[in-house]
């Protein structure tokens, strides 16, 4: 069966709001949450935005049943000894329920302005692959830090260029296509090795009743951006998009709603998509 995670970016928020979203979310049967991990908001520098591990150890004390993760954290901002002990901690504390969500960064800028990371792409991949192979030392038997985990730790990557594929191949338990490059899926699925598939996809979800045009005008000015990455569409539309995810592979979903993720939208999306789409068995 396909799983659901909420992607969340946790900006403009409070953290009680976050929380808020996260328990009706997992009340309208998502399976996870996913955060962002930027030291200032992309393109928004006076917006507050939220420390990635602290927010997702603050959801995860808060939840019962949805697991914890992020799209993804930056490799830049933590050494992979601390990474490594933050994520073994979290995992223990949640019960097994933290996914680790590595890349090597997106947004340089910040780089520059917090003196972190290097402005090279290829030295930051490079670098990735350098600390998921330590890692992967610090979890493991030999030399490896105490205590050891607890429950399996999933290792998300996401990305597409040619060197981040052969990270997701060596190390990777998930792959995921972010929006703006979902049209590469077909081309690269193949590339992913034995990592599983998972998309991150924004809605315009034309709710029960809402006006579908004015649904596609407001999620496009916002995110227009995004290409294709960019669905808009009532319950049914939206199941024979993900119906054509899953068919080239995609076994999870990201879910990023242009309206913020309201709550209304949560609990109907649960309702006329995730239910109904587990019933008609889409293809894994």
């Amino acid at each position: 069966m396909a799983e659901w995670y909420l992607f969340l970016p946790q900006v403009r928020l409070a953290v009680a709001d976050i929380v808020d979203r996260a328990r009706h979310a997992e009340a309208s049967g998502f399976d996870g949450i996913a955060f962002i991990d930027h030291l200032e908001a992309p393109g928004l520098p006076d917006e507050n935005i939220w420390e990635a591990m602290a927010v997702a150890t603050w959801v995860a004390a808060k939840t019962q049943r949805l697991r914890i993760g992020h799209l993804v954290l930056c490799d830049a901002f933590r050494h992979p000894a601390v990474l490594a002990k933050q994520a073994v901690t979290l995992s223990a504390a949640s019960e097994g329920r933290f996914d680790l969500g590595l890349g090597s960064g997106s947004w340089p800028a910040e780089f520059t302005k917090f003196d972190v990371g290097q402005q090279d792409p290829i030295a930051r991949v490079e670098q990735l692959g350098r600390h998921l192979e330590l890692i992967m030392q610090y979890w493991g038997q030999e030399a490896g830090q105490h205590p050891r985990p607890d429950h399996p730790i999933p290792v998300i990557l996401g990305g597409t260029g040619r060197r981040t594929m052969e990270l997701v191949r060596r190390y990777a338990d998930w792959w995921n296509v972010p929006a703006n490059h979902i049209d590469r899926l077909p081309r690269l699925a193949s590339a992913a090795g034995s990592a599983r598939i998972s998309v991150q996809q924004m809605v315009g979800f034309v709710r029960d009743g809402a006006d579908p045009d004015a649904v596609r005008e407001v999620s496009t000015r916002r995110f227009g951006y995004l290409g294709s990455g960019l669905v808009c569409g009532d319950a049914g539309e939206l199941i024979e998009n993900f119906r054509g995810l899953a068919a080239q592979g995609a076994e999870r979903f990201y879910v990023w709603f242009a309206d913020f993720a309201v709550p209304e939208s949560l609990h109907e999306f649960g309702e006329s998509v995730i239910k109904p789409f587990a019933r008609a068995g889409a293809p894994r």
